[in-house]
């Protein structure tokens, strides 16, 4: 009672609390404008960036030129089909979160997420599941890794999934300017692939993920080789373990159902966005079956909501943990959905116009990099004593980073309103020195209307 009552007040964020929003978006940016070679690809970045955080309507390339009094076909080269790493970018990205934010304790979270698409020329689209959706739907499916530590949770790389259909198909990998080097790979290797690349610079202890990646045991025999310690959510229905005590082969479901009341133990988790979340919690050393018939000995989690009829399934590392912490581990989780929202509402992650490779990666990574700003500026004016709901906060922005009142006149005429590219740009690469370089990608092509059809041609033959 007496912590709660010497806490301070919480302030109500006004305009002038956030004037100099656009002097502490520079200094954030200049280590990765740093990392690209021409000055004008320095601005491009600042320019889509600010438009990401800016009160546009629709935060597309055109617009965002247009309120920034920039050119518009430039720009959408530079996003579309721009030479630069934007590997090397999501690295730096990397970098700095686990030095701002990193903890012994963090957690990596997998999680992928569907963007809705109309027509069939944007790579990677097919009829496949969409999370937003809850259904299978014309859409792009990305493969997303985010960081969780000290009360936040931050999306930090991705990978665009590349059905088995497009990457044998050579006219379609073409029209879409997908690099010779990616093949077919499934959703959970790509995710892996990240852990091991991406998980170097970030301090953590964990890794989770949804049943997507759970119910796959050659994923978590590959964690498990690599040392890393895992909660991985399987379907209770399906996931058949054998409990080391009775050895008897029963499904995870089955076995929660028989528990008697003295076996649960209760938790409060951290509060959430609809308050604190009670919830009982149970586990039991269990051998789960590989495709090759041999067994593994790891660890059942079963979490109970006590306000709601949700159960939660994980198999886990055998490791000697604490149950409390088991638990607090598998909760975050739930924090890469609710990054993945506030990234599709508040820098539009799922606001593009890109079709290729190259783009789809370019704009994903600029999206990150503007929501790992919102975070920090979050969390430092959280520290000042300000009540930061996302909405409420952003309110406060029109004043420091409102489109220009010129904006009405497009500055480049002849600018298309399509994201159709320029010639390529001369200059490759990245600059080398202070942050990680990877190696560069291959810059896709251009977008011929002949390429777009044969595309459509071979996708609807396929079909």
């Amino acid at each position: 009672m007496a912590r709660a009552a010497a806490a301070a007040p919480l302030r109500a964020l006004e305009p002038a609390d956030v004037a100099d929003i656009r002097q502490r978006l520079s200094d954030f940016l200049q280590p990765f404008a740093a990392l690209l070679v021409r000055a004008e690809q320095r601005a491009h970045l600042r320019c889509y960036v600010e438009g990401r955080l800016a009160p546009l309507r629709r935060r597309t390339v055109e617009p965002i030129a247009l309120q920034a009094q920039a050119k518009v076909r430039p720009l959408q080269h530079f996003v579309g089909q721009g030479a630069w790493d934007d590997g090397c970018l999501r690295e730096a990205l990397a970098c700095v979160v686990g030095e701002e934010l990193g903890a012994a304790r963090g957690v990596l979270v997998l999680d992928s997420s569907g963007f809705q698409k109309c027509g069939p020329a944007s790579v990677g689209v097919q009829r496949q599941y969409c999370g937003r959706l809850g259904k299978q739907d014309n859409c792009q499916v990305g493969e997303f890794l985010a960081y969780a530590a000290r009360g936040a949770c931050v999306l930090v790389d991705c990978r665009l999934y590349l059905p088995g259909m497009w990457a044998a198909h050579p006219q379609v990998r073409e029209a879409c300017g997908v690099p010779d080097e990616v093949q077919f790979e499934e959703g959970w290797r790509l995710a892996l692939g990240m852990v091991l690349r991406t998980g170097r610079h970030l301090p953590h202890r964990w890794v989770v993920g949804d049943d997507a990646y759970g119910q796959v045991c050659a994923l978590r025999d590959a964690l498990f080789e690599a040392g890393e310690r895992y909660v991985l959510e399987v379907p209770g229905a399906k996931a058949k373990v054998q409990p080391v005590a009775s050895g008897r082969w029963t499904h995870a479901a089955a076995w929660a159902d028989g528990l008697p009341q003295r076996a649960w133990r209760t938790f409060c988790l951290r509060d959430g966005e609809a308050g604190p979340m009670p919830v009982r919690a149970a586990r039991v050393r269990v051998r789960c079956r590989r495709e090759d018939g041999s067994t593994r000995t790891e660890v059942l989690l079963v979490v109970d909501s006590l306000t709601s009829d949700k159960r939660w399934y994980y198999l886990c590392t055998d490791t000697r943990c604490r149950l409390e912490d088991l638990v607090r581990v598998a909760s975050c989780r739930h924090g890469v959905e609710e990054a993945l929202r506030y990234a599709k509402g508040e820098v539009g992650l799922d606001e593009y116009e890109v079709r290729g490779w190259t783009g789809w990666h370019h704009h994903m990574t600029l999206c990150l990099m503007a929501l790992w700003f919102l975070v920090r500026e979050k969390r430092w004016l959280e520290k000042k004593g300000y009540a930061l709901p996302y909405r409420t906060w952003r309110a406060c922005w029109p004043s420091c980073l409102a489109p220009h009142a010129a904006s009405r006149t497009p500055p480049d005429a002849s600018a298309p309103s399509s994201a159709t590219p320029t010639a390529p740009e001369r200059a490759t690469g990245t600059r080398t020195g202070r942050a990680p370089r990877l190696r560069a990608t291959s810059p896709a092509r251009p977008h011929a209307k002949g390429a777009r059809r044969t595309a459509r041609a071979h996708l609807a033959q396929s079909n």
